[in-house]
C-alpha cells in the first residue's frame, strides 16, 4: 500500500518506508501502470476519494467488490479523462446529455447511458446501463490521462470505503478504513481534502428528459437551465450508487433535527449554540461548508466513540438537498 503525498510531494511505501519518487509525471505514470497491471488505486476527486480499478479488467474490478464488501449487483461508475471518451462506453448519447457534459464536466456529475459493448456486466451490475463521469480534480484527471495514454479505457471507482459506511474525504480516511483489506501492490494517492465533500449528482440520460437518481452539487435547477427540459421524477428501475435506504452510515446513531443530549455529538450551522455537555463535531457557516465537512464530522464521532450524533439539517434547495439525502440514509444505520 502506497501513499502519494501532495504536501511533501512524494510517494511513500507504507509497508517498507521506502520513498519511491518525487511528485512528478513519473509518479502518476507509476500509478497508471499499477492500474494497468490490475492493482487498485485509491485517488482523490472533488467529491470523495474513489477506489479505482481498470474498468475493462474483470479480476481487478472483482477486487473492488471484495475490498469494499460491496454487493455484486451494485453498479460502478466509470471515470474518464475527457468527455470525448464517452463514445467508448455508449452508442446512445441524447442531445441534452451532450449539453450537460459540456457545461458540467469536468465536475461532480455522473451521467447514466445505455451501455455499449465495452461496458460489461461486472461494471453495470448486470444492467443495460452504465454510469460515466469526468472528475474535476487535478490529480484525478492527471491519473486518468496517464492511464489513457497507456491504453486504459476508463477507471471504475466507487467511494474508497467499506460498503455502506461514511465516504472518505481524505487519504487518511481511506488508510484507516481500507488498509487491512488492500494488497501490497495497491496504492493510495493523497491529494488533500475533497472540495465538495458529497458524491456526484447521478442523472439518468436514457429517456427523453433527464432524471436525477442521486442529488449532488449539480442541482435540478442547473440541469433544467442547461438543457431547457423539465427534470422528470425519479424511478426505481435503474440501480445506481448510493441509493440504498441505509447508506453513508457511521457506527454512531444519527438523529435528525432534535435537541442533542448530554454526551452526544452535534452538527449544526455555526449560529446554533452547542448545549452544555455536548461535543461539537462541525459548525459550518454555509451549505457548501456543511457538505464539505459532513463526512469528516461523522467519522470524528466514531473516532471519539460517541454513541449518537444529532444533526440540524440545512433547509432549502441546491446542495442542501444532497446533504439531506445523505443524512436521511445515514440515519437508517447506527
Amino acid at each position: 500500500m502506497v501513499i502519494f503525498s501532495q504536501i511533501h510531494g512524494i510517494i511513500a511505501h507504507m509497508s517498507t518506508g521506502q520513498f519511491l519518487s518525487h511528485c512528478t509525471a513519473d509518479a502518476l505514470s507509476q500509478a497508471a501502470q499499477a492500474l494497468k497491471d490490475g492493482a487498485l488505486v485509491a485517488f482523490p476527486t472533488e467529491t470523495v476519494y474513489g477506489l479505482g480499478a481498470d474498468a475493462t479488467n474483470a479480476e481487478a474490478v472483482a477486487r473492488i467488490y471484495e475490498v469494499k464488501g460491496r454487493p455484486a449487483d451494485h453498479p460502478l461508475i466509470v471515470h474518464l479523462a475527457s468527455t470525448q471518451l464517452i463514445v467508448d462506453w455508449t452508442d446512445d448519447v441524447p442531445d441534452y446529455a451532450i449539453a450537460l457534459a459540456r457545461e458540467f464536466w469536468p465536475g461532480p456529475m455522473t451521467l447514466i447511458f445505455r451501455r455499449g459493448e465495452l461496458a460489461k456486466d461486472f461494471i453495470t451490475g448486470g444492467q443495460e446501463t452504465v454510469g460515466l463521469r469526468v472528475p474535476d480534480h487535478v490529480f484525478a484527471l492527471a491519473l486518468l490521462e496517464a492511464f489513457h495514454k497507456i491504453g486504459g479505457k476508463g477507471v471504475a471507482a466507487p467511494s474508497a470505503n467499506r460498503f455502506g459506511h461514511v465516504s472518505p474525504t481524505t487519504a487518511t480516511d481511506v488508510t484507516e478504513e481500507l488498509s487491512n483489506f488492500l494488497a501490497p501492490q495497491d496504492l493510495i494517492l493523497d491529494g488533500g481534502a475533497c472540495s465538495v465533500g458529497v458524491e456526484s449528482t447521478i442523472i439518468d440520460c436514457t429517456g427523453t428528459a433527464p432524471r436525477v437518481l442521486r442529488p449532488g452539487a449539480i442541482t435540478v435547477e442547473m440541469i433544467e437551465s442547461t438543457t431547457g427540459l423539465k427534470v422528470t421524477e425519479i424511478g426505481d428501475e435503474i440501480r445506481a450508487s448510493g441509493l440504498l435506504e441505509k447508506h453513508y452510515s457511521p457506527r454512531a446513531k444519527v438523529i435528525l433535527n432534535q435537541s442533542p443530549t448530554v454526551g452526544s455529538g452535534f452538527i449544526a450551522f455555526s449560529e446554533i449554540e452547542t448545549p452544555e455537555g455536548v461535543t461539537r463535531l462541525a459548525a459550518p457557516a454555509s451549505n457548501d461548508e456543511f457538505a464539505r465537512t459532513l463526512y469528516s464530522a461523522l467519522r470524528a464521532a466514531d473516532a471519539q466513540s460517541l454513541s449518537s450524533v444529532f444533526v440540524h439539517e440545512p433547509q432549502g434547495d441546491g446542495i442542501a438537498t444532497a446533504i439531506r439525502d445523505r443524512l436521511s440514509r445515514a440515519s437508517k444505520g447506527g
